[in-house]
């Protein structure tokens, strides 16, 4: 039986479009705090996405600092 792939959930986005105006603003304190804030689900989802486009998540956070 296939299994479903995982899902960024709504929550997870929003957090992931906060972090990134946090990180605009230069208030990574509050960054750090969305980040975690993310449901492990959608953790994956991110990390199979960036998989998918040849990157992975410690470098994607690099590039947005």
């Amino acid at each position: 039986m296939p299994t479903t792939p995982p899902r960024i959930s709504l929550m997870a986005a929003a957090e992931i479009r906060d972090i990134l105006t946090a990180l605009q603003l230069g208030q990574r304190p509050a960054a750090i705090a969305g980040l975690m804030a993310i449901d492990a689900e959608s953790w994956a989802a991110v990390e199979q996405r960036l998989a998918a486009l040849d990157g992975d998540l410690p470098a994607a956070l690099r590039s947005l600092v």
